[in-house]
């Protein structure tokens, strides 16, 4: 993707953040933001510069500069594999009905890329039924508790790691926030929450032929092939927890302790501080 064509500082950090976000698994769109200025700041005239915040790319941006390139690099592939991820969600849901779950992010909008997993929320009076609930599947799995600061409270969050056709991360929640909305930080909508039944409208909405194969077989041809390629991904770095475009993802960033909503990303509005090394240059 060529930055030049979008003219601007603004847009070449953006470009150089879904790079990074695409090729070298960088996961968060706060830490590309941040390594894409400290790599092109850089390099101004020789010399390093302070950036201010409004030279920063916003999260939708970021997002748009992330599609287009992965639109280019997997042409048809990539709907191909979306129906695919979306078919294992399904299954996946269909599994944990007892827990009303509820598909995000990246499978759910469209906006994958290579490496995006299966963001389900689920809704459990308590941790216990779903751990054995998730035991008697068969599914392996690792636990992992998270604290993130969002409207100036600390709060803590489980999200269980399963290891599925395609990587399920699935957040816990109580049941009463099944009634609310929490707000996208790419574009400050409500995030949307697929269930069952509107997950299958998606699907044969906008995968149609796929879709009659998938209930007359109940196979998705070549799901093996589709999804393996993300095997050759980078291995899991201090960066992973995104896209999750937002809608995807945790919300762990690796190098900022306040971060957003599970399934969400950082505050598009947020104010940044100089990079190290940036402070009190020109």
């Amino acid at each position: 993707m060529s930055a030049e064509r979008y003219g601007g500082l603004r847009a070449r950090i953006a470009a150089e953040a879904a790079r990074l976000m695409y090729e070298e698994g960088v996961d968060q769109y706060f830490t590309a933001k941040r390594i894409a200025a400290k790599r092109i700041l850089g390099q101004v005239e020789g010399r390093r510069a302070r950036y201010r915040p409004a030279d920063l790319p916003s999260n939708g941006e970021i997002r748009e500069a992330l599609l287009l390139f992965a639109e280019r690099a997997e042409g048809s592939q990539r709907t191909r594999r979306l129906f695919a991820l979306r078919i294992v969600a399904l299954e996946a849901m269909r599994a944990l009905a007892p827990f009303s779950p509820r598909l995000i992010g990246s499978v759910s909008t469209g906006h994958i890329r290579r490496g995006s997993d299966i963001d389900l929320h689920v809704f459990p009076a308590s941790e216990e039924p779903l751990e054995r609930h998730v035991r008697a599947l068969g599914w392996t799995f690792d636990r992992e508790r998270v604290t993130i600061q969002k409207g100036g409270e600390l709060r803590e969050y489980v999200h269980y790691h399963v290891a599925d056709v395609a990587p399920l991360e699935l957040t816990v929640y109580a049941p009463r926030d099944l009634r609310m909305r929490p707000r996208s930080s790419t574009d400050g909508k409500p995030i949307v929450r697929l269930g069952i039944a509107a997950l299958s409208a998606l699907c044969a909405r906008d995968h149609a032929d796929a879709w009659e194969r998938y209930l007359e077989t109940g196979e998705v041809e070549g799901m093996d092939a589709l999804l393996e390629a993300d095997e050759d991904e980078p291995l899991p770095g201090p960066f992973d927890g995104l896209l999750r475009d937002s809608g995807d993802g945790t919300g762990e960033d690796g190098d900022e302790p306040a971060c957003a909503e599970p399934g969400e990303e950082d505050d598009p509005e947020q104010d940044y501080d100089p990079l190290p090394g940036f402070e009190g240059t020109a």
